[in-house]
């Protein structure tokens, strides 16, 4: 099955918030690849594609599996895309080792951004939705990609890698961000800005 099977006949999905147990735990692996697997997978896709994000990984819509799905260029513009299921990341040490700096993101934690510095190159080997041996070869910002994703399958939010200043710092813009995103975003649009809601939320308690 082609990935671009996959981007179609899905359904959109509210994303699940951090703080719920599914985000905070390690996934179960995948061990059938059938036709609901592969449902899941369109399902990933259509959310993903309707919140605008680059990945997505199941825990984000509730499913404590190890599987993400992921629409994203790499250091030279060229988009990549496709499922990975049981995904083990391994990234370059020593000399080979490049730490890149950006601001990151979650859809889980809509609407805050905070710099993280990870490695601008990761492999990352697992199996497609039929169960078959894959890997990608991940640059610049698809190489950061791989390493979220794979974290949220071990139960770890990229909050969890910043440090307390930056965590706050986090916090604070997310809170201020929260009227634009309903509960079940992205069914229900994300909210236009509006300075007025901004300011009321960003003022102290």
């Amino acid at each position: 099955m082609n990935v671009e099977e996959l981007m179609t006949g899905g359904t959109v999905l509210p994303i699940t918030r951090w703080g719920e147990p599914v985000m905070h735990a390690p996934t179960k692996p995948v061990t059938v690849f059938d036709d609901e697997l592969a449902q899941i997978a369109r399902d990933m896709f259509a959310t993903m594609h309707a919140s605008q994000g680059v990945g997505l990984a199941a825990t984000q819509v509730g499913r404590d599996i190890s599987m993400f799905v992921f629409y994203c260029p790499d250091d030279d513009d060229e988009i990549h895309s496709g499922v990975v299921c049981n995904p083990v990341v391994t990234l370059p040490d020593g000399k080979d080792r490049n730490l890149e700096e950006a601001e990151e993101g979650c859809l889980s934690f809509p609407g805050a951004y905070e710099p993280l510095a990870r490695p601008d190159k990761a492999v990352c080997q697992g199996q497609d939705v039929e169960g078959n041996p894959i890997e990608i070869v991940g640059t610049g910002l698809l190489a950061r990609c791989l390493q979220h994703e794979t974290d949220h399958l071990s139960g770890v939010v990229f909050g969890d890698r910043l440090n307390g200043k930056a965590r706050r710092s986090l916090r604070k813009k997310a809170a201020e961000m929260a009227y634009r995103y309903p509960d079940d975003w992205p069914i229900s649009e994300k909210l236009p800005f509006d300075p007025e809601q901004h300011r009321e939320s960003s003022s102290p308690a």
